[in-house]
């Protein structure tokens, strides 16, 4: 899995012998930063794209068959006992509102599966879209396998790049919802790379410098995707620096840090609306995602929500690895001919086994 925010990619291993699906082992690879910064100019229409995309499609799936090896020295597993390689890829462009709406994520399952000698299961998002649906989010039907218990009505928040949610109702007989709520991190890690040359705000820490301007946060939660109805989602085709500059036009004298304080209150104060109006019973908020790892994050959705927000880890996963065990467990689905999108969720006309096998 590598999400929205491009900083690198997450591999786990996973035993669905068990009742309970359990991690044997999980890596985390970087993407090296000439990589990154092509993948990031390929979300955005510019020259040579079609020879830069080649390019990158190459490559990624070269990294992504390097994390595989990895994992597999790491945990002493040889490759013959491995039924598929679920791959997400990496979303270079998401247009799911288009007047042909289109996904595309790269990473070559062609070439994985010759690199490893693994079966792969990939391009999970585009069948989904074709049976009317959003593509996205996909992670909802795993949350709900996994998180999903009868005494509880529970949100799990997704703190990626973008930031997604997913109601559980305690209630059996009760769909399963979730969407896209809009920026996580990749605002601030935006605005960050372009004022300080840093990645990400480590620890929230420069935000919590500034001060929020309340003017600004209230013109950026005007934007028109806040107030749409869900099924939807959305990714850094929207919400990236140009979508925030032009925001900026009549604020030039905002000084930096209170701008990357006004975009964290703008990452909590849109997912806090979203789960008060689309989750209002929710009992308790599970969060996965690198956000988890920003504190002024997680405090402004704690004293927003007034309810226990916690981690994944409370519950057994790591919030790192979350996002990585549902794209494994997406390709099981597919390898046993079942659904693996939620049609309440992504708005599909219909559940449908999601992706492609590529054998080895």
């Amino acid at each position: 899995m590598s999400g929205t925010s491009i900083d690198g990619i997450d591999a786990a291993l996973v035993d669905f012998s068990p009742a309970r699906p359990t991690l044997i082992g999980h890596c985390y690879q970087p993407w090296p930063e000439d990589l990154r910064d092509k993948l990031k100019k390929l979300a955005h229409p510019g020259e040579n794209e079609i020879e830069r995309l080649g390019q990158a499609d190459i490559a990624v799936a070269q990294h992504f068959a390097d994390a595989v090896s990895e994992l597999l020295r790491q945990t002493g597993v040889d490759t013959a006992r491995i039924r598929a390689i679920g791959s997400h890829g990496q979303t270079i462009r998401h247009r799911p509102d288009a007047a042909s709406p289109f996904t595309l994520q790269i990473g070559d399952p062609n070439q994985l599966a010759e690199q490893t000698g693994i079966t792969v299961v990939a391009d999970f998002r585009r069948r989904d879209m074709a049976a009317g649906g959003q593509g996205a989010p996909l992670a909802p039907a795993f949350h709900a396998a996994y998180l999903r218990r009868p005494d509880e009505n529970r949100v799990v928040l997704n703190l990626g790049g973008i930031a997604n949610i997913t109601h559980l109702p305690a209630d059996p007989t009760q769909p399963v919802i979730g969407f896209d709520t809009g920026p996580a991190n990749t605002l601030m890690d935006a605005w960050i790379l372009t004022s300080l040359g840093r990645a990400f705000d480590a620890g929230g820490s420069w935000a919590a410098q500034g001060e929020v301007v309340d003017e600004l946060l209230q013109r950026l939660l005007k934007e028109d995707y806040f107030q749409r109805s869900p099924p939807k989602s959305t990714g850094p085709e929207l919400f990236n620096l140009e979508w925030l500059r032009q925001q900026l036009v009549n604020s030039p004298e905002i000084a930096p840090e209170d701008i990357q304080a006004t975009l964290c209150a703008l990452s909590s104060q849109s997912i806090i609306r979203a789960i008060d109006q689309y989750a209002p019973d929710c009992d308790r908020v599970i969060c996965c995602g690198g956000g988890v790892k920003n504190p002024l994050l997680m405090k402004q959705l704690q004293r927003g929500l007034e309810l226990p927000v916690e981690t994944t880890a409370a519950h057994g996963i790591d919030p790192d690895q979350l996002e990585a065990m549902a794209f494994a467990w997406l390709a099981r689905q597919t390898l046993q001919g079942l659904p693996g999108n939620l049609a309440d969720v992504t708005g599909a006309s219909h559940p449908v086994i999601l992706g492609g096998i590529y054998p080895a």
